[in-house]
Formats: structure tokens, sequence, C-alpha cells
């Protein structure tokens, strides 16, 4: 039954039936092809896969989700199957069923402390479900697609490993034949039957236009810029853990939660105390813990414990050591451990600037950069959290943590499986020259807990360090100088010792290393460093953490394992703070430290691999070009992220430039029109002036129309009035070219100077 619109005669029950019957669709006619709608139940079902796939280990997703996959294809046999009748009372239940989710959600929304991302994905399930009861038309299934591809979507920004590329390779494949269905669905050619599916692409074909569509995608991918900064403020971090107890900050736990007092903890160092030989464990790092055992002896098992997004990379800090006890070291001021709050409606903790932790405070005359970093923890690991120095904002999931008196963050719990959280450092930029003339009047603290050696190998030790410095081509004049070319001179004189036996009982380790086995363990390295500086006179400290780690550009996340974890030396410099020096050969003497922009940081991955191909000299060449027009974009999009009042400027700029551009543009291409005028006869010049100045007004003539079927048309054109006054000038034209009679090209120029001063 067709309900008329409803006029001013009618009851108010028949304008109630025309209001639901346009609700209902009336009069528009349903989809009827099969193919279409069981594709787009598969687009649906990979949107949703996706999403579990996305959040497992990573976030708390429910493993019902699921279940939405048969409910919503049962929704869709039922929309099918109904797809002629009007269901209003279905519409009714759906729409009820749409408000209760809604609540559902926002009741979520307040009381849990859930990824909002998952809320906001299973909300979208949700209402997938109870939409693919009520999908008669194209454009409902076309809501569908669109919710397919923002649960995708949601997924790639959860997921931190490349789980999601074969369902987004899937979801591609799937796309491109719904995309030809609906085209044939909007052109009316036939739904039912093998004919529906003549017009799909052969597998082959298919695979074809997927791969090419992968390239061109990865192509954009690998060139779009990388921008400095994070542009919203809303970090990734768990759900809130409420912690049970009390907290000091002096324990340090193990991933099964044993306290590791001294290091002899059978989970992380060893069997044996903290000054006797042991046994590395295969999973953790030894130097984890309040003390730390050099005389441990092993090899660690690659696993990956942690997926970091930063903007840059750098050197994971996770704690450092002030007191050297000839097997190792210890930190001697634990018990200075400061606990920090954070409020109940922000996951914010502003670390403070306490007067006990120096280096962190006399930093007033470096430039400083900000860094932002996001940790996920992939397997159990001690409460001791990873951060580039210097944090100064920590977005944790409890409500305390603490920081010691060498900076390191300390949790009330372990780290479990899938755990988040965010830090913000000022990480004071290297400059070697400045920190050359930093100044040696170091302060009663620094000289007090960084300067300690042991008495009976202090002075050996001092008089070795002074013959390596004495190979110097040049004299060492300041503390930076001296620490610079020591650790390249512990690389390049001593050699690790992969086989090396175990440090007797009353042996220095460091005397052991230089004297007896001349190497040892990377980690040897660092503290013979660290010795040798404080040696000399210049405040040095053992730090603990973890490399960069693999770089994922597909992710954006830098895979780390605990194989990444290493010992390096840090030296004081005052009014600069702490800068780190690796000796362990197989390392850069310079840790790896945030560059000034990374805006490309995929591209140019993407070019080192690509440049192993090439002839040096193409390559060079090459080199030159990318890395000036690299350095020129890459200032602009930096300056775009430093302020909104910069980014205007720069945006005002660019516009402005590219004006001036066109200006030019259109400039250059007059002069060469004009120069290619005058090069003309006369009357070619005058009849070409007439076709640039028709074809401005509209009215271009065709590379198939000759001189006299042109002038035809256009007076033929009733838009065009000048008809006859052109004709003139192009049968003058044409006598001239093809009858090679004389003309009267001034005369001609006057008539055409008067055509151009008039309308058309």
């Amino acid at each position: 039954m067709v309900f008329p619109n409803p006029t001013a005669s009618q009851s108010r029950r028949q304008r109630l039936q025309w209001v639901l019957a346009q609700w209902a669709g009336q009069g528009i006619a349903p989809e009827e092809s099969k193919a279409l709608r069981i594709w787009i139940q598969a687009l649906v079902t990979i949107g949703i896969v996706s999403i579990t796939v996305a959040a497992w280990g990573v976030a708390p997703a429910s493993i019902l989700n699921l279940v939405a996959i048969p409910l919503s294809a049962l929704g869709g046999y039922w929309s099918w199957r109904r797809r002629h009748q009007p269901n209003i009372t279905a519409k009714f239940v759906i729409a009820f069923g749409m408000l209760m989710a809604l609540g559902i959600f926002l009741a979520r929304l307040l009381g849990e402390s859930t990824d909002i991302r998952i809320k906001l994905a299973e909300l979208l399930i949700h209402l997938q479900v109870l939409h693919s009861f009520d999908m008669p038309r194209r454009k409902d299934l076309g809501y569908s697609v669109v919710i397919g591809l923002i649960l995708l979507g949601v997924a790639a920004t959860i997921s931190q490993t490349l789980t999601l590329a074969p369902f987004l390779l899937l979801f591609l494949a799937i796309a491109l034949p719904v995309l030809v269905l609906d085209y044939r669905a909007r052109l009316g050619l036939p739904f039912q039957g093998p004919q529906e599916l003549q017009g799909l692409p052969t597998p082959g074909r298919l695979l074809v236009l997927v791969a090419l569509t992968v390239a061109i995608g990865l192509g954009i991918f690998a060139a779009l810029p990388r921008f400095p900064g994070y542009q919203v403020r809303n970090f990734p971090v768990s759900a809130t853990i409420d912690f049970q107890g009390e907290f000091t900050g002096e324990q340090i736990f193990n991933p099964d939660g044993e306290t590791l007092e001294g290091g002899g903890s059978s989970d992380i160092q060893g069997t044996e105390s903290t000054a006797g030989p042991g046994q590395l464990d295969e999973t953790y790092y030894y130097g984890f813990s309040r003390r730390m055992n050099q005389n441990l002896r092993g090899n660690l098992t690659p696993k990956v414990l942690l997926r970091v997004r930063s903007q840059a990379p750098g050197f994971w800090r996770v704690m450092a050591f002030d007191r050297y006890t000839g097997k190792g070291w210890e930190v001697s001021r634990d018990d200075r451990i400061e606990i920090l709050e954070r409020s109940s409606f922000s996951y914010q903790t502003i670390l403070p600037e306490s007067a006990f932790r120096p280096g962190l405070i006399d930093t007033e005359l470096a430039d400083k950069r900000e860094v932002i970093q996001t940790y996920t923890a992939t397997t159990s690991l001690p409460n001791v959290l990873p951060a580039l120095y210097q944090a100064r904002r920590l977005y944790f999931p409890t409500r305390q943590a603490a920081i010691d008196a060498e900076g390191g963050l300390r949790s009330p719990l372990p780290l479990s499986p899938g755990l988040t959280y965010t830090v913000i450092s000022q990480i004071p930029q290297r400059d070697r020259t400045r920190l050359g003339q930093a100044s040696t009047d170091y302060s009663d603290t620094i000289r007090e807990n960084y300067l300690q050696v042991p008495p009976e190998v202090a002075e050996k030790v001092r008089q070795t360090a002074m013959d390596l410095m004495a190979q110097s081509p040049a004299p060492l004049t300041n503390p930076y100088e001296k620490a610079l070319f020591l650790a390249q001179s512990l690389k390049q004189n001593y050699a690790l010792q992969p086989d090396l036996p175990f440090f007797d009982e009353e042996a220095d380790m460091v005397e052991a290393f230089l004297y007896e086995y001349e190497g040892g363990y990377g980690d040897h390295f660092s503290t013979v460093l660290t010795v040798m500086l404080r040696s000399l006179g210049i405040p040095a400290r053992l730090v603990v953490g973890f490399g960069p780690g693999e770089f994922n550009p597909f992710t954006g996340y830098y895979v780390v394992r605990n194989t990444d974890a290493y010992a390096m030396t840090e030296v004081f410099f005052p009014g600069y703070g702490w800068f780190a020096f690796d000796p362990i050969p197989t390392h850069e003497v310079l840790p790896p430290e945030p560059r000034q922009s990374q805006t490309f940081s995929v591209l140019r991955q993407f070019w080192h691999w690509l440049a192993g191909w090439l002839p040096s000299p193409v390559t060079g060449w090459l080199n030159d070009g990318f890395r000036a027009i690299a350095n020129l974009l890459a200032r602009l999009f930096q300056s775009l992220g430093q302020g909104w009042q910069r980014g205007f400027l720069v945006l005002l700029g660019s516009i402005t430039a590219g004006f001036m551009g066109w200006l030019l543009w259109l400039g250059s291409r007059t002069w060469q029109q004009q120069r290619w005028l005058q090069q003309l006869p006369p009357m070619e010049r005058l009849y070409q002036t007439l076709l640039t100045w028709l074809s401005q007004q509209g009215f271009p003539k065709t590379a198939t129309q000759t001189p006299w079927e042109y002038a035809q048309s256009l007076g033929a054109d009733p838009n065009f009035s000048q008809g006859s006054q052109v004709g003139t000038i192009i049968q003058a034209y044409m006598d001239w070219r093809y009858g090679s009679q004389p003309q009267n090209v001034d005369t001609l120029q006057q008539q055409l100077k008067a055509l151009t001063r008039q309308r058309p």
C-alpha cells in the first residue's frame, strides 16, 4: 500500500501512517543482490575479528565480541528475507536496543577505566548487530561497510604487531568485489544467478589489483611525514590499578613478586650471593636490582619484553648505580626514595626536582627537547620503569609511584603483560663544544657520591687511564674529551671475552679486566670506564637499561628484547646534566639520542635499503638531492608543529609563496607564448592570437577542426554574437595560408583589437 503525501483534510491516523511509511523507506526499492550482501557481511566479520586480534595482549577486550559474527549474519539473513516488508515493529525494537547499547556504553565510560577505544569499538559492534536486522536498501548496507571500516581503523590504532596485516589485506581483497557489485547494482544489472558474478574480477586479476593497491599504499605510507610531536595529549595508559598495602619504593620485585634485596634471587641474578660466582637467569637482565653482581656468567635467551612508541629512539634508562663494590655495583642511597601520588581524576604524575637527585636540577644551561614515550610490557617485568633521561611527567595506572636518588622510576607492583604507561622526558641535547667548556667545580654531593674508588686499585687504574690518554694525538684538556677518548681506547685495546672465567674471590673486577684477562663481558667495559673516570676526578656512575630495539615502521613501535639490555657510563657536567658514553666494542661510542627531526624516518629507512643496490656515484648524487629536499620539508613540518602562531605564519608564508610561484608560472607561460608568436609570420601570428582569445572566452578550437569548420561552428552557436567578424578574419587567414593571397594585416589587426574589446 502506498500512502500519498498528507493534506490538511486527512485524519491523524493517515498522517501517522504516512510518517511511518516514510520511516520504513516506503517507495525506495530494496537491494536485491545476494552477492553484495554476502561480501559486505564478510567485511563486517573482518572488522569484528580484527578488534579481538589487535587487542590481544594489549588492551582488555571481551572475547564475547566474536559472538557478534553469527548474530550479525543471522540478522543479515532475516533482513534479506524481510526486505520487501515495512518491519515497523522490528524498527522500534532495534531503536530501543540501540538506546540501551548507548546507555551501557555511557555507564561503562563512567564506571570502568579500560581503554576508551575498546569501548567505542564494542559499542559499534553492538550497533552493527542491531542494524543487521534492518538492511533492506543499498544505503543500509553502506552503513555496514562504514562500520566495518571504522572497526578496522580502531584495530589499527590498538595493534602493536603485524598480526593485523593479514586482516588488512583480506579486507582489501573483499572490498574490491564489493565496489564492483555496488557499481553493478547502481547500473541496474542482473541480480540473480551466475550473471551477477560475471562482472567480478578473476582471482588472478583480483590478486594483481590487491598487489597494486598495496604497493601504492606502501609508497604513500613511506612518504608521509612523521610529525615531531603528539598532536593530541591523550596518552595511552592502562586502566587504574588499586594497590593494597604500604608502598615505600625501596623494594624491587621480580615478576613473581619476590623482593630483590641483594641480587641473590634465583629468578633474576643467580643462585649465589651478590659478590660470588653465579649463573645468569636466561630471561631477565641481571642489572635491574639494588645490587649488581658482575661475577655472573651465562647468556640470555632472546625474548621480547617491551614495545615502545616514541617520538625518537634512545636508551630506555631503568636505573643507575653510584657505589662500586669491587665485584659489581650497588645503590647506596636506596633509602632516599620519594613517593609520588597523583590525583584520582588524572593519570599524570609530575616528577618534582628534588635536591637529593643531583644533576637532575643542574641542567639550566642545556638545550632540551621534549620526547614522549609509551611503553607496553609484553611479559612480566620487575617494578622498575624504563624511561628516557630526564623523565618529567609520568602517566601510570597506579596512584602512587616512586623515584630514587638516581632518577630511576619504580611502581608498587611488577609490570604485568599488557600494562601500558607513558613518560614525557626533557632530554638535554649533547653539544660537544659546550660540554667541553663545562665547569669542573663540582658540588660536595657530587664529589661524595660519584668519585668513590676502592683505594687499593685507585692509583693503579688512574695510571692506566693516564697511559691510554697519552696516546691521544692532541692534548685532552676537559672531562668530555677525556671520557670520549677513554671510551674509544677501551674499545680498541681490550676485547670481549664470551668465555670469561669467574673472578677470584679476592680479585677486584676492574683490576682483573685490565691486567689479567684484558677484556670481559660488555657490561665490564662500562664498569672499567666509570672507575677510570672517577680515578681522574671526573664524576661518573653506571646506568643500566635497554637499547632502542628493533624499529617496526609498519606499527611505529620499537620492539625491545631482553638481549637489548646493557650498562653504560654516565658522566656529569655541571649546568648540563648527565651524558652517557658507551665503551662496549660492538656499540657506537655515543649512545642513540633523539635527532632534531624524524619527519621522514620511514622514507629514510627505505632509501638506505635501496641505496645498497645502487652504484656508489649514483647513490651519492641522489643522497645530496634527497637531503636538500628532506631538510626543507622537515623544517616546514617542524615549524607547523611548534605552536599555532608559528604554524599560522608558516602556512601564510607558504600560501604567499605558492601564489607568487603561480604568478611567475603564468608570466613564464605568457613570455614563452609571446616569444613563439614573434617568430611566426604576421598573418599566422594574427590567427593564433585570435584562437587564444576565443579559447579564453570559452570557445576553443578542437584539434580535428579545420579553420573553416571552426568558423562555421562559431557562426551557428547562439551564444556567440561575433561570428561574422571572426569569420572575416579566419577567411582572410585561409586565403593567405591556402591561396597564397596577400592580406592587409594592419586592417585585420585593427579588426581584432575591436573584436577583443567586445563581450562575446
